[in-house]
């Protein structure tokens, strides 16, 4: 909540105070709303929206949108996805100036989460949150990729005890690369896990080992031509989208970059 305990314990007491009930049950291990608190939490969201609505309306009859909205997303988005989006943007809201950090793609739901970013570029996952709004705008396949040095063309023709295999140490890409293993009953020879798919591709050029990353990534990569590609058709292709939080869908700037991205 970005204030102190005692700060918001004053603030839970004055809201107390003036609904005469008790919002909170408190205990050593947990706290919870009351049902006085649930009516006054619904009541809140509902007062929310309808000024976030009415905001909306009343901006785009006196003036057009403008402010600055903060992006997050992988390098490999902001050179493939981004440009022709940002195209769109500013055409049609010239006076939205936007706010671009790039990094790692496991962070992009927790920097919406935390408030580090208004929306992000990210992969979609099961574990997606119920309070994230995902929305899809490109299917992005994974290939497998070796070095030029292993004389291979076909994915049949690798002796997987004989390789070694550089993995994803976190994110969307471990989860489905860990999948496609199980699922084939192959145990990797791991020779590293890494961060990042534009590192795998380095190493694998490297000929440190064979990886699987997405195929935008390798088509931006600076060392593509060091390594061979095989197609694997069996292996579960990435959605990639933006995501916000769900209570913030009806902010106006929010509300109308999402939408233009969205198209």
């Amino acid at each position: 909540m970005y204030v102190s305990a005692p700060t918001l314990s004053r603030v839970i007491s004055r809201l107390e105070e003036e609904c005469h009930s008790a919002l909170f049950v408190r205990n050593n291990r947990r706290v919870h709303l009351t049902a006085a608190g649930q009516k006054l939490l619904e009541f809140a969201d509902t007062t929310l929206h309808n000024w976030q609505t009415l905001e909306g309306v009343l901006k785009d009859h006196v003036q057009q949108l403008k402010g600055q909205i903060s992006v997050f997303c992988s390098v490999t988005a902001s050179q493939s996805y981004l440009p022709p989006l940002l195209d769109k943007l500013h055409t049609r809201y010239p006076l939205i100036e936007l706010k671009l950090d790039t990094g790692d793609p496991a962070l992009a739901v927790p920097n919406v989460e935390q408030y580090l970013a208004d929306l992000s570029f990210a992969i979609h996952t099961p574990e997606m949150p119920a309070h994230v709004t995902f929305n899809k705008i490109a299917t992005v396949p994974l290939v497998l990729i070796i070095p030029k040095s292993l004389s291979v063309s076909r994915i049949e023709e690798l002796v997987w005890k004989d390789v070694n295999v550089i993995m994803p140490a976190r994110g969307p890409s471990k989860r489905i690369v860990n999948h496609w293993f199980a699922e084939k009953g192959i145990r990797p020879s791991v020779y590293a896990s890494v961060s990042g798919n534009e590192a795998i591709v380095s190493m694998v050029a490297l000929g440190l080992g064979v990886g699987f990353v997405p195929q935008i990534v390798l088509d931006n990569s600076v060392v593509r031509a060091k390594v061979n590609v095989i197609e694997v058709d069996s292996i579960e292709p990435y959605s990639l989208g933006i995501c916000h939080l769900t209570q913030r869908a009806n902010e106006p700037l929010l509300k109308a970059v999402t939408e233009l991205f969205a198209q």
